[in-house]
């Protein structure tokens, strides 16, 4: 039973945790040096999803999971909360944000479900005190993912371009102001600028409907794979990467997008 399974994994968490007979490494944790590992089993199991690796997302979901344990369970000792405490607070608030399917709201579609989903939330972040049009955005999230929350929350009262046309335009001008540092050399300035390209290009994606981080996910898996069959290629001759000239590797580069695309 999964009431079951969850009481187990709460009582093995307690007994790592547990002073003079727990784990040290477990024992020793706190919020600050947990948190990233939270992050990374969320990318695990989204690494997985991506993979269609059913066998592994469960393991990967396990691992999730005992994060948001974790975290309660430290909570829990501080006299803050506990995992009932998360688990009731996430079950109200789906009840609250789906009053068409748990109260006497009208039906919506995907559409109007959004909308109203977004109104709900802007209530809670009053009710939070939290004040302006980009309240609750969190600053930990990837860089990418935020650029695009925050653009988008703006769009709402529109502060945002007309179209992805436009935003191109304003790309070519931020590929000119980089272009324009480059002689200077200065790291703080480039830097500066490469944020806004990569801030308009996040702005880009949201236009066009796509998500960023999973756009450069795909060019990430997709660099991978074609510089492996360039390693792939060169071992054939009995060399590796270091052993070819530039020129020798993009020729190698460019037979296999072309293979790739034929």
């Amino acid at each position: 039973m999964p009431e079951t399974e969850l009481r187990r994994l709460l009582d093995i968490m307690a007994a790592l945790r547990a002073p003079g007979t727990g784990c040290p490494w477990d024992v020793r944790q706190d919020f600050d040096s947990i948190a990233p590992y939270t992050i990374e089993e969320a990318y695990e199991v989204a690494d997985a999803i991506a993979r269609r690796d059913f066998s592994a997302l469960p393991d990967e979901l396990g691992d999730l999971l005992f994060q948001v344990v974790y975290h309660a369970r430290m909570a829990e000792e501080e006299g803050h909360f506990g995992f009932a405490e998360v688990a009731r607070a996430i079950a109200d608030k789906m009840v609250r944000r789906h009053p068409h399917v748990f109260g006497a709201a009208a039906a919506r579609d995907a559409g109007m479900q959004i909308a109203a989903w977004e109104e709900q939330k802007s209530a809670e972040r009053v009710a939070r005190a939290e004040r302006g049009v980009l309240a609750g955005i969190p600053v930990g999230l990837p860089a990418l993912t935020r650029a695009q929350k925050l653009t988008a929350r703006a769009a709402r009262v529109g502060f945002d371009w007309p179209d992805a046309a436009a935003v191109l335009d304003k790309l070519d001008e931020e590929v000119a102001e980089l272009r324009a540092e480059l002689a200077g050399g200065d790291p703080v300035r480039l830097a500066d600028e490469m944020g806004d390209l990569l801030f308009v290009l996040a702005n880009l994606a949201r236009k066009l409907d796509l998500d960023p981080e999973a756009c450069l996910r795909g060019a990430n898996v997709k660099f991978a794979r074609r510089f492996g069959q360039v390693e792939a290629a060169l071992a054939e001759e009995g060399r590796g990467p270091a052993e070819a000239s530039l020129d020798e590797m993009e020729a190698l580069w460019v037979a296999a997008k072309q293979g790739e695309r034929g």
